[in-house]
């Protein structure tokens, strides 16, 4: 499996002619909502043409009106342009499921000026919501560095960054590395303004039939629930090592309610996170339509 940064197509026997280019990363979440999708065993859906690739990288890339449907960062939102519809279905929000600061040694809350910190995304929701916990302390300055999210820890545990922005199964696995965690920044969010974390979207070209593509990926997530056998192997297959608990609390804590629609209380959630930071000069402010 190629790393992470790098975006890659998976294999198919039959490419056919105007399949959608969908790109989601290999994470076990995005893997067990879309497998049936992907495979073809939802009648009628569009026809797909998968890569994976980091949000990182599909942040950048759909900036640069690069695949047909893709999940980026809602944070990576504001900069996307009119060729795109934000989705109201698939994406990743919640509760308790917030991106952790770690750090190997004594670094304290006051003690981050002058720091070293390795981050996922420059456009991620892990970095705004970093920064605005920063606010929160103060603005302390701190250096800050794009690592893939998959090397941050051993980066942080072996001291080349005093600590580390981490998203997804990091927090499962942290302690594995010796790390300790700073703050978890989904607590802080959710304590200081009652709403779900935004994390990952899902994003279509505008020309597209979009409420199809929107059909199609509820089909599939329900699929998965019914049949969560039939995506397993092709989960763990794609899961970056890891265990099986680790891959069934990833998607027990990542696909919820909001997986297959926004409603209220995640479009609230959404309005006041990019809304917030646009008021603070974080990010430009969103001109796509929250569904």
């Amino acid at each position: 499996m190629a790393a992470l940064g790098t975006p890659f197509d998976l294999p198919l026997d039959d490419d056919p002619a105007g399949a959608l280019h969908l790109a989601h990363s290999p994470c076990p979440n995005d893997t067990f909502i879309y497998h049936a999708w992907t495979s073809g065993l939802i009648d009628g859906a569009p026809a797909t043409r998968l890569t994976f690739a980091d949000i990182d990288v599909t942040n950048t890339a759909c900036a640069r009106g690069e695949f047909d449907v893709a999940k980026v960062s809602y944070a990576a939102l504001p900069y996307l342009g009119d060729e795109w519809r934000l989705l109201p279905a698939g994406g990743a929000l919640g509760r308790g499921c917030g991106p952790l600061v770690l750090t190997a040694g004594g670094t304290g809350t006051g003690d981050l000026a002058g720091k070293r910190v390795a981050v996922p995304s420059d456009r991620s929701t892990a970095f705004m919501l970093f920064n605005l916990w920063l606010r929160d302390l103060g603005s302390p300055e701190v250096t800050w560095e794009v690592v893939p999210f998959d090397q941050i820890m051993p980066a942080v545990r072996d001291g080349r960054f005093d600590a580390g922005l981490v998203i997804h199964e990091a927090r499962f696995t942290y302690g594995e590395y010796g790390l300790r965690s700073l703050v978890d920044l989904g607590e802080w969010w959710e304590g200081s303004t009652g709403c779900p974390i935004p994390l990952g979207a899902i994003v279509a070209k505008s020309h597209l039939d979009t409420d199809a593509v929107t059909t199609a990926i509820r089909a599939s997530l329900d699929y998965a629930r019914a049949h969560p056998e039939a995506s397993r192997a092709y989960v763990a297959e794609h899961a970056q090592e890891m265990s099986d608990d680790v891959c069934r609390m990833h998607i027990d804590l990542y696909v919820n309610e909001f997986s297959r629609d926004l409603g209220t209380e995640g479009r609230m959630a959404v309005e006041r996170l990019l809304g917030g930071a646009a008021d603070l000069g974080l990010v430009p402010k969103l001109t796509l339509a929250i569904p």
